[in-house]
């Protein structure tokens, strides 16, 4: 089984970097790690960066996930192939791109984007918000899903990721001890469906709504349609032995103690 440590990072394809960066640092409110001529990298904690815009085309996304050590990126790679996935080996250079020292590439179930690096860098400098959106750090990924529920038993089969509850058919599922760090949404193509930031507190999600709406960012959506999402209060599971999934309705509620739509997802009597 290939044990999943925590994800790591989110790559995405750009033909605008200004305005990505314009978007990252004055609405979503992440720091500036590092520019290149044809990448952008921001940091949203110690990591050395957990999201990357990369000029080229919106469709190309990844979701990075970290794992032990090589040797456990070697037996995840012939675990892939035995399976049928085909598996990219990264080469010194892209390894040198994403900031760790090695990495695998391929396609979940639904076609997905995903990779597995060991040692990603982290950051000795503090992590300094570009406004005071209160993040403290990148924290899970929803995908779209063409079956969430064969998407769900690779995961959690081939993977070492377990469902912590359910909302209508959408698993919430943790790799560690936090309550989730990948979602399952059903969609008619691969994608990664939003990014999530952790605030410190409930007011943060209020300041940031009030900052946003201003703007007119009604949806919270970046360049290219990608919903970004803050959250506060994050479960852990502190007994896996005794953890059992539970069933919520799909409706508002159950997404949001204050009952708020998601963002570019269609619910009964909306």
């Amino acid at each position: 089984m290939i044990q999943l440590k925590d994800v790591s990072y989110v790559r995405l394809g750009s033909p605008d970097l200004e305005s990505a960066e314009n978007f990252a640092t004055a609405c979503l409110g992440l720091q500036i790690a590092e520019r290149g001529k044809k990448d952008l990298y921001l940091r949203s904690d110690a990591r050395a960066h957990t999201l990357c815009y990369s000029e080229g085309d919106p469709s190309d996304q990844t979701v990075g996930f970290e794992v032990e050590d090589e040797a456990s990126l070697q037996e995840a790679a012939s675990t892939l192939e035995s399976l049928g996935h085909a598996v990219h080996a990264g080469s010194a250079h892209e390894a040198e791109q994403r900031k760790v020292r090695a990495f695998i590439g391929f396609r979940d179930p639904t076609g997905n984007h995903i990779e597995l690096v060991v040692r990603p860098e982290r950051s000795g400098r503090r992590y300094f918000a570009s406004r005071d959106a209160g993040i403290t750090g990148f924290s899970h990924i929803g995908l779209n899903s063409i079956d969430p529920a064969r998407d769900e038993r690779f995961w959690t089969q081939v993977c070492n990721a377990r469902v912590s509850d359910r909302i209508g058919d959408i698993p919430l599922m943790r790799v560690n001890a936090i309550h989730h760090t990948i979602a399952l949404v059903r969609a008619p193509k691969a994608g990664i469906q939003h990014i999530n930031h952790q605030v410190e507190n409930s007011d943060d999600v209020l300041r940031s709504y009030y900052f946003l709406s201003e703007r007119r960012v009604l949806y919270f959506k970046g360049p290219d349609g990608m919903i970004f999402e803050y959250s506060v209060g994050v479960d852990e599971i502190e007994d896996e032995a005794t953890h059992r999934p539970r069933q919520f309705g799909f409706e508002p509620t159950s997404f949001c103690m204050w009952g708020s739509k998601p963002a570019g997802m269609a619910l009964p009597n909306n």
